[in-house]
């Protein structure tokens, strides 16, 4: 066990309430991770119950992480990755994915668990040639989250802003469009739009389920096909454009058996 571990029965930080389940611990034990608690477990078992999909969605999430890390490090030649809403750390995460193929790339992660810094701090080793940053921030804070990016990140290049799994956490009142906006809008040309979102309109009776079990650990806001596409609005969807996880540029391997309810795609600001 690495010494920045933190499993179902290490002592968590003090200031943590483990009572309380937290949406990245959730994500954690669906991935079938040891990093949560007995709340978060129940939360995430509940949501099993009335949406069994749920286990291969998160995981098919992550591999289309990997995949389009893999085009943007590869193919788009992109540098600088901005990913809100990281969670706790597994395999294949962004930094390593990019700087395995561009040794030189510089990370910045954002999240706004405790437990999320401490692995963060532990595990997220950079290359040498390159650089990985952890923020402690909520999406919500767009004007933080890019003025302390800016330390590690050069915003006048080209950064591919990474928003998988975290923005049906954010509700009509708060405005996530323009939250998505105000981030593309400090990006430059050339820039990408990275998005994983759970689809209403994909076994909606299922989904509605899930969302409702959710709501103990935060609220959830599916959205529909047409939504999600509006995060990209006046950006340049790469082929195949908006589509299920397990459809975009698929690798060699087994499919899931059924529909994945999450929306996904990639986009290059022009």
């Amino acid at each position: 066990m690495h010494p920045g571990h933190l499993g179902p029965e290490a002592d968590p930080p003090a200031e943590l309430d483990t009572g309380d389940a937290h949406p990245a611990r959730v994500y954690n034990y669906w991935l079938g991770g040891k990093d949560n608690f007995a709340a978060d477990r129940e939360a995430a078992e509940q949501v099993i119950g009335a949406f069994p999909g749920i286990v291969a969605g998160v995981r098919e999430q992550r591999a289309f992480l990997g995949r389009a890390v893999r085009y943007l490090a590869g193919a788009a030649g992109v540098r600088q990755f901005l990913d809100i809403g990281t969670g706790l750390p597994s395999a294949d995460n962004t930094h390593e994915v990019a700087q395995a193929l561009a040794p030189e790339s510089r990370i910045v992660y954002v999240d706004n668990d405790p437990i999320v810094l401490a692995h963060a701090r532990a595990l997220l080793a950079s290359s040498p040639e390159g650089a990985t940053r952890y923020l402690d921030a909520d999406l919500r804070h767009t004007e933080t989250i890019l003025r302390e990016a800016a330390a590690t990140l050069d915003l006048g290049q080209p950064v591919a802003i990474i928003l998988l799994g975290v923005l049906q956490l954010i509700g009509g009142a708060d405005d996530p469009y323009q939250i998505v906006a105000v981030l593309m809008g400090a990006a430059p040309p050339g820039s990408y739009l990275v998005i994983g979102h759970p689809a209403s309109d994909i076994d909606p009776a299922a989904v509605r389920a899930a969302a409702g079990y959710s709501q103990r650990v935060a609220p959830m806001f599916p959205r529909s096909r047409a939504e999600v596409a509006r995060f990209f609005a006046g950006l340049e969807l790469v082929a195949p454009g908006l589509v299920q996880l397990p459809d975009w540029r698929p690798e060699p391997g087994p499919r899931p058996a059924g529909p994945v309810a999450m929306w996904c795609g990639v986009a290059r600001k022009r």
